[in-house]
């Protein structure tokens, strides 16, 4: 793509927007439709990597590299914490615990101003030399999301992704047959959180600094919209959703001053089109014509 787009380097810079977009998108799906957890603070676990990168190469002078490896453990530890509470609750309760905390993780971001620098953020967070580049950056950016999103694929066609189907379908039947489902829960909530910890340090990265907006309510609403624009059904909803929605927000944006009343109302009516979400509506599409020529044949 970017040899395709040489002559608008902004294009690049889309691309990988669009990309981390789908890691955050894939991350929150992986407990969301699987697990059926529903989350409204996955940004907080965003905000966590993309912050921790930016300490580890301005406090501590670790190597871009390593900074970048780093910072999702710090999510997951974020994760740890934050599930461990979260996961003995579900339905609402486990949905506005998760925003509590959410709220929390913010609000010492946007306060504590020696250490996060306040509401001004942190500045001077460009990756290393080798990465100035757009184009070098954008292909790291698509090896790891890439890489990111066939791990938890290959995770939630393993035992431990049938058992997180099996706790969503019935917690009771689960307990009876041996499986810890508090336990298992509380793992996916850690693994989720170091995916979109490494969104955060990418998106950190490629922005050269972070703010608070990316810790906001609005940043995880954002992610919902993205997996049931998609179809939270449909492995591939969060990366068709993902993809959408940035490229409208970019668009619309970019064309008129009321963007966001014309984003709400363009979000509505695929909503309206498509409930099952995108993905899920072709998915369907294509089921019932193969239905369709199993009885003609």
């Amino acid at each position: 793509m970017p040899a395709l787009t040489a002559q608008s380097p902004y294009v690049t810079v889309l691309l990988i927007d669009l990309l981390v977009a789908v890691l955050f998108a894939a991350s929150l799906h992986f407990i969301m439709g699987p697990a059926g957890m529903h989350s409204f603070g996955h940004a907080a676990y965003f905000g966590l990597g993309a912050y921790g990168a930016a300490l580890l190469v301005r406090s501590l002078n670790m190597p871009m590299e390593v900074a970048l490896f780093v910072a999702p453990a710090l999510a997951a530890l974020g994760a740890f914490v934050y599930g461990w509470f979260c996961v003995r609750l579900s339905g609402v309760y486990l949905a506005m615990l998760t925003l509590a905390f959410a709220q929390i993780t913010w609000a010492i971001c946007y306060q504590w101003d020696v250490f996060t620098g306040g509401s001004n953020g942190l500045t001077g967070v460009w990756p290393a030399g080798w990465l100035a580049d757009k184009r070098m950056y954008y292909y790291l950016t698509l090896a790891l999301v890439v890489g990111g999103v066939l791990l938890m694929h290959r995770m939630l066609y393993s035992p431990f992704g049938y058992a997180m189907r099996a706790a969503r379908d019935s917690v009771l039947r689960s307990d009876a047959i041996g499986i810890n489902v508090k336990r298992m829960q509380w793992v996916a909530f850690v693994m989720a959180g170091s995916f979109v910890g490494l969104a955060g340090a990418l998106y950190a990265f490629s922005k050269g600094s972070i703010s608070p907006e990316s810790l906001h309510v609005s940043k995880s609403i954002d992610g919902l919209v993205m997996v049931l624009l998609g179809g939270v059904q449909t492995l591939l909803g969060p990366v068709v959703g993902a993809v959408t929605f940035t490229w409208l927000h970019d668009t619309v944006a970019r064309n008129t001053d009321y963007w966001r009343a014309m984003l709400g109302a363009i979000i509505l009516m695929l909503v309206l089109l498509f409930p099952q979400g995108i993905a899920g509506f072709v998915k369907q599409l294509v089921s019932n014509r193969r239905d369709a020529m199993e009885v003609k044949l």
